[in-house]
């Protein structure tokens, strides 16, 4: 067994103001130990990049714990067992884990899960199959309480996140789908590839008038992953007792200022609108439910998912500013 191996790590330098740069981010190697009693030793094949790790670099106070300047940082990873110290773990299993950012890890084995290669492609389990997925299961169907014949709105629809909730929303019976989305190329893959009923480029004019085109009857669920413009937007098309899940706000992420409020916030109100605030981590316990019906659908085509994928760990963090600024289609991914 060895005593020590060479690792590369990606570090968070110096916490943003406004919107990343690469000199946030610095690449060091460093030895680690090997593991010890309980723990994995695990090369990293794939790691993920998420929106919520902007708020983890800044010092706020939030439901998760900020980076650390000069450490490591973390996130969703795949990779394969090199040594392991527990029963159960093998050399050349393949795990799920969240100490990504990094070419190579020492983690404790109750942290990390199997996952079945054979069973679906690896980044799978970072996206459709993994917290992405999770997230759009548990938002549309517990906390927007979706029922058959509504009509949804998603912002942000072709990431990793919205593009799912949309699928889903269809698949349960949905009267119609809307997405936003910043591209054309990103509307015509929502409107001929994932089966929306209408898309619209929210950079083509004012969010509340293209979204009042595309659902003249209003909106009976709103998935928020933008905030903003978005918000209001949707409150203005919303009908009476319309239930929103609030997930996301990327467009304020790197804001310095803070945003204005909806304008038309009066509105909740008058339409008794539910607006319920979202983190997968509080619903964990629906993820054997999902897994069993959602991992069907994708192996049958019948939920499709789209990747952008960037070589190279030291490319991590052009990856996830590109991520920020909405270069990816699906789910944006690094493989090491």
């Amino acid at each position: 067994m060895s005593t020590s191996t060479k690792v590369t790590e990606v570090r968070l330098a110096s916490r943003p103001v406004g919107r990343p740069t690469l000199d946030d981010f610095s690449i060091v190697e460093v030895e680690v130990p090997g593991p010890g009693p309980g723990e994995i030793l695990v090369r990293n094949v794939e790691m993920s990049v998420d929106p919520y790790m902007r708020g983890r670099m800044s010092a706020a106070k939030s439901y998760i714990a900020p980076f650390e300047v000069g450490k490591v940082m973390d996130g969703g990873a795949i990779g394969v067992v090199l040594e392991s110290t527990v029963d159960g773990f093998e050399p050349g299993d393949h795990v799920l884990h969240g100490f990504g950012w990094r070419s190579h890890a020492v983690l404790p084995a109750k942290k990390a899960h199997k996952v079945d290669p054979e069973a679906a492609p690896l980044g799978a389990y970072l996206g459709v199959l993994g917290m992405p997925g999770l997230t759009a299961y548990s938002g549309l169907f517990r906390v927007a309480e979706f029922k058959e014949g509504d009509t949804v709105f998603v912002s942000g629809a072709a990431g990793a996140v919205g593009s799912v909730v949309g699928q889903l929303a269809k698949l349960r019976g949905a009267k119609r789908v809307i997405g936003s989305a910043g591209s054309a190329e990103k509307v015509r893959h929502l409107l001929d590839d994932l089966g929306f009923d209408a898309a619209f480029n929210y950079k083509d004019g004012p969010v509340v008038e293209q979204l009042k085109a595309a659902a003249p009857e209003g909106i009976d669920v709103y998935f928020d992953n933008v905030g903003g413009e978005h918000l209001e937007a949707a409150i203005a098309s919303a009908n009476v007792h319309a239930r929103f899940t609030i997930c996301g706000m990327i467009s304020v992420y790197n804001a310095t200022e803070p945003p204005a409020a909806p304008r038309n916030l009066s509105q909740v109100i008058g339409k008794r609108l539910t607006i319920k605030g979202h983190l997968v981590g509080d619903h964990y316990d629906l993820q054997p439910q999902f897994l069993a019906e959602v991992a069907p659908l994708v192996k049958e085509g019948k939920l499709r998912y789209e990747e952008t994928v960037v070589e190279g760990l030291e490319n991590a963090p052009q990856a996830f500013i590109d991520l920020l600024d909405g270069v990816n289609t699906g789910k944006m991914l690094v493989r090491l």
